[in-house]
C-alpha cells in the first residue's frame, strides 16, 4: 500500500511530461520502459517504493546494496542532490544541480513506470 501512495504522491507533486525531459539527462546511465536494461546504472522501472540495491542483474556498490533505502520522493530527491551524502561509497557520480521543480517532475515521471516497465497503476 505504501508503494501505491508514494507513486500517487509523486504524480501529484510534479509533471510527468516535464519529468521526461529532465530524465533525458539521466539516459546515458539509466533506462525506463518495457525494454529498459541496466547500463552504467540500473534500470529505474518501479523505482518508487523499491529498496536500493535490488535490481536483478545489476552490480551495485556495497554502499547501495547495504543501505536498504526505500526509494520515495524524499530519498530520490536527496540522492539526486548529493549521492555520497545518502549512500557514502556509491558509484553514482554527482548530478548537475536540478531545480526543485525539475526534481519533482523527474520523480513524477519515474512514478509512471511499474516494475515491468509498463504503466504504473
Amino acid at each position: 500500500m505504501a508503494t501505491v501512495l508514494s507513486a500517487g504522491a509523486a504524480h501529484a507533486d510534479g509533471d510527468p511530461a516535464a519529468g521526461k525531459r529532465v530524465f533525458a539527462r539521466c539516459q546515458s546511465c539509466h533506462q525506463v520502459g518495457e525494454k529498459a536494461r541496466n547500463l552504467v546504472g540500473p534500470e529505474l522501472n518501479g523505482v518508487i517504493g523499491r529498496t536500493s540495491g535490488t535490481v536483478a542483474g545489476y552490480a551495485y556498490s556495497p554502499a547501495l546494496k547495504d543501505a536498504a533505502i526505500t526509494w520515495d520522493h524524499d530519498t530520490i530527491a536527496a540522492f539526486v542532490a548529493k549521492p555520497q551524502a545518502v549512500a557514502k561509497g556509491t558509484q553514482m557520480p554527482p548530478v548537475p544541480p536540478l531545480k526543485p521543480d525539475d526534481v519533482d517532475n523527474l520523480i513524477a515521471y519515474l512514478a509512471t513506470f511499474a516494475a515491468d516497465g509498463g504503466a504504473a497503476q
